[in-house]
C-alpha cells in the first residue's frame, strides 16, 4: 500500500523536514543525487559540486543543504520527490530510507503542528547572542583590547564543559531536542489507530486474508474507496475479493484491528456512504410483536420500538428470524386472516376495498393520509390513496370501507391493534419531506430472500433486493447516480412484447442460445429462490443432507446454476433448464419416502415450467418438458 496516497502536501514537507538530518548520514549517496537529478529536482550546478567532494563531513553538510533547497524551492513536487525517494532500489540500497517509509506505515512518526514553544524562544535567544558576541568581538578587535573572563567563571565553566568521556549534566539534557519518532502513546498505553495523526485520512481495513486501506473522504461520499496494491474497491467489492461474499454486509465483514467497520460508523470515527436509492431498514419496520401474540398484550412501549438501538432489533432478528419468515410469506401474497373473535394475530394482512386487494403492514401504518402500509403490486399507498383507488363512492371512509376478513379497519383501531399517530407526531412515518416520503415507496424486506439490511430499491415497482440478491448482481458504481433503476421483473415486463411479437415453441425456444435469453434465465432464477422460502434447493446439498452422494451421482442446486450462468458455461437454453430440472429429479429421486419434501419440488418444478411458458412466449401446444442434457 502507498504510505503518501492520504497524506498532504504540508504533513509531506515537515516529513522531509524532520527527517533531513538521518537522510544526509546515508552512505554512499551518489544514488540517491542520481535519483533526484533524474527527475529534476536539485540544479545541474549543486549536484556536480555535491558528487565530486570526497570527506565524508562535507558530503553529509552537501546533502543536508540539498534536501533543505528542495524544501524550499519545491514545494510543489514534495509528493513526487518522495514517490523518487521511495523507488524500490533505492530502499534496498539505504536501511534510512525503509525506516522512513516503515515509521509512515505503521504511524509511529508524529505530525508536530510545530515546535515546542520553548525551543523556539531559546533559539531566537541563542541567535541573538551569537550575534551580540561577534559584534563585541570586532569591536575588540578594532580597539585592540581583549575582554578578559573572571578566573573563577572560567574554571567553572571549564568544569561544566563535559569531555568526551563525561557525561552531560541533567541541565544541559534538557536542552538539547531531540525528534523522536516513536508512538503517541506511552508504554503500555493502548489506543485506537483510527485517532492517530498518520491514519486522519486513511485507515488500515482487513477481509478475511486481505489487506487494504480505506481513504475517509471517499468512503462518505460513496466512491471506491479501499485500495489494494493499485487497485481500488467499493466496500462490497473489497468483502467479495476477502472471501466474504456470502455475508452480504460489508460493515460487519471489513474489520480494522478486529474492529469492524460498523462500530467505527456508530462511534463517529467513519462517515458512511448516503446513496439516494438505497436504504436500510430501520427498527420501526419490524414486527411489534410475536405471531403468537395478541393485540391486547400489546403496550405503548411495543409501539415505539421504532426508536430503538440497531443493534438491538438486529439481535432480536436472530431470534425471530423464523417469525419474520412466517410474515414475510403473507406479503408476499397468501391470504392471512388478520381478525378472529376480536383477537389479532399477525402483522402483516390482507385488506380489499372493492376490486383491489393489498397486504396492510402494522409497522408501516401511521393514519389515513401518513404511512404508506397497505402494499399493492404496484406500489404502497396510505389508506387514503388505497380507498380513492378502490372505492367507486363520492366519499368514501377509509376506516369502513377498507375491509380486513370481512371487518372494517375501525375493528382493528378500536381494538388498539392499529395505533393512529397524532397530529403533532414527528416520526418517519409522519414526515413530509420529500426523502422520507420517498424511502416508503419501496419495500424494507429483499423480495427475494425476505430479509433486512442495506438494500436497492427499484424505480418502477415497490420491490427491494439486496445487492447480491439480484440477478445480475448490482454493482456500486450505479447507484451514486441519478438514473433510474429498474430490476430485472420491470425490465422483462417493459420488453417482453417487442423481445417475443408472436409465440414460439417449446422446442424452439430450448434451442435459442443462451446470450440472447439472459434476461429470461436471470428471471426464472429469481422466481425459484423467492419460491424457495426455506432455502432448500439453493446451496450443495451435501452440506446438511448425509448419504446424498450415495443416491444422487449428478449434483445441482440454484447457487451452481447461477454460477454456471455468469460464467457463460450455457450455451442454449436447454442445457439451462436441464440443470434447472435435474435440481427437482434429484430431489424426487432422493425423497422418495419424504412426501414433505418431494411437493416441495414439485411445486418448484411446476412454477418453473409454468413461468418457462410464459416468459419465452410458448404456444399452448408443445411438447412434454424433456430432461436431456
Amino acid at each position: 500500500m502507498d504510505p503518501l496516497a492520504f497524506l498532504t502536501d504540508k504533513q509531506l514537507l515537515q516529513f522531509l523536514r524532520c527527517s533531513r538530518t538521518e537522510m544526509s548520514c546515508m552512505l554512499q549517496p551518489h544514488t540517491f543525487l542520481n535519483q533526484l537529478r533524474d527527475h529534476h529536482l536539485i540544479p545541474e550546478n549543486m549536484y556536480k559540486k555535491l558528487i565530486l567532494i570526497r570527506s565524508k563531513e562535507l558530503r553529509e553538510k552537501g546533502v543536508y543543504q540539498v534536501l533543505d533547497w528542495v524544501e524550499a524551492k519545491r514545494p510543489d513536487s514534495i509528493k513526487v520527490f518522495w514517490n523518487c525517494v521511495f523507488r524500490d532500489h533505492l530502499l534496498q540500497q539505504y536501511p534510512t530510507l525503509r525506516l522512513l517509509r516503515n515509521r509512515l506505515l505503521d504511524g509511529s512518526f508524529t505530525f508536530y503542528e510545530k515546535l515546542p514553544e520553548k525551543v523556539e524562544k531559546e533559539e531566537e535567544e541563542d541567535t541573538k547572542k551569537k550575534a551580540s558576541a561577534e559584534g563585541e568581538e570586532e569591536a575588540e578587535e578594532k580597539t585592540g583590547r581583549k575582554k578578559r573572563k573572571p578566573k573563577k567563571r572560567s574554571a567553572s565553566a571549564e568544569e561544566e564543559q563535559p569531555s568526551t568521556s563525561t557525561q552531560s549534566t541533567p541541565s544541559q539534557k534538557r536542552k538539547v531536542q531531540r525528534l523522536k519518532y516513536c508512538s503517541p502513546f506511552r508504554k503500555g498505553e493502548k489506543a485506537d489507530i483510527w485517532t492517530w495523526p498518520i491514519y486522519k485520512s486513511q485507515l488500515p481495513v482487513t477481509c478475511g486474508d486481505k489487506e487494504g486501506m480505506l481513504n475517509r473522504d471517499k468512503l462518505a461520499k460513496g466512491e471506491r474507496c479501499i485500495v489494494v496494491q493499485g487497485r481500488w474497491f467499493t466496500p462490497s467489492g473489497f468483502e467479495e475479493f476477502g472471501g466474504k461474499k456470502n455475508h452480504k454486509n460489508w460493515k460487519y465483514s471489513i474489520r480494522c484491528r478486529d474492529t469492524t467497520l460498523r462500530e467505527l460508523i456508530q462511534e463517529g470515527h467513519l462517515t458512511p456512504p448516503d446513496f439516494k436509492r438505497r436504504k436500510s431498514a430501520q427498527a420501526t419496520k419490524r414486527a411489534l410483536f410475536p405471531s403468537n401474540q395478541s393485540a391486547g398484550s400489546i403496550t405503548e412501549s411495543e409501539e415505539d420500538d421504532g426508536e430503538e438501538e440497531e443493534e438491538e432489533e438486529e439481535e432480536r432478528q436472530k431470534r425471530e428470524e423464523g417469525e419474520r419468515g412466517e410474515q414475510a410469506n403473507t406479503a408476499g401474497g397468501e391470504s392471512s386472516t388478520g381478525v378472529s373473535h376480536g383477537v389479532v394475530k399477525k402483522c402483516v394482512f390482507k385488506v380489499t376495498c372493492g376490486a383491489i386487494n393489498g397486504m396492510l403492514h402494522k409497522d408501516r401504518f401511521a393514519s389515513g393520509s401518513c404511512g404508506k402500509s397497505i402494499r399493492t403490486e404496484l406500489c404502497w399507498m396510505t389508506p387514503v390513496k388505497f380507498v380513492t383507488e378502490g372505492s367507486a363512492l363520492e366519499d368514501p371512509s377509509w376506516k369502513k370501507d377498507i375491509q380486513c376478513d370481512g371487518k372494517p379497519l375501525s375493528v382493528l383501531i378500536e381494538s388498539k391493534f392499529l395505533h393512529i399517530h397524532s397530529l403533532l407526531c414527528k416520526c418517519k412515518l409522519c414526515s413530509s419531506t420529500v426523502k422520507d416520503r420517498h424511502d416508503e415507496d419501496n419495500d424494507d424486506d429483499c423480495f427475494i430472500c425476505r430479509s433486512q439490511g442495506s438494500v436497492i430499491c427499484c424505480d418502477k415497482c415497490p420491490r427491494s433486493f439486496h445487492q447480491r440478491c439480484h440477478l445480475p448482481n448490482v454493482d456500486d458504481a450505479i447507484l451514486g447516480d441519478n438514473r433510474t433503476w429498474m430490476c430485472t421483473f420491470c425490465v422483462l415486463g417493459a420488453s417482453q412484447l417487442w423481445r417475443y411479437p408472436k409465440q414460439i415453441t417449446y422446442q424452439e425456444a430450448l434451442t435459442c442460445r443462451i446470450s440472447d435469453h439472459l434476461l429470461e434465465c436471470q428471471y426464472l432464477l429469481l422466481c425459484l429462490y423467492k419460491a424457495d422460502e426455506d432455502n432448500i434447493f439453493v446451496t450443495d446439498p451435501c452440506i446438511n443432507v448425509r448419504n446424498y452422494t450415495s443416491v444422487i451421482k449428478t449434483l445441482m442446486w440454484l447457487d451452481r446454476v447461477v454460477e454456471k450462468l455468469q460464467q457463460n458455461l450455457y450455451k442454449t437454453v436447454q442445457l439451462f433448464v436441464s440443470d434447472v430440472l435435474l435440481i427437482f429429479t434429484n430431489c424426487a429421486t432422493f425423497n422418495r419416502d419424504n412426501a414433505e419434501f418431494r411437493e416441495m419440488g414439485e411445486r418448484l418444478k411446476d412454477l418453473f415450467e409454468r413461468e418457462f411458458k410464459s416468459t419465452f412466449s410458448i404456444q399452448l401446444q408443445h411438447p412434454a418438458a424433456s430432461n436431456s442434457q
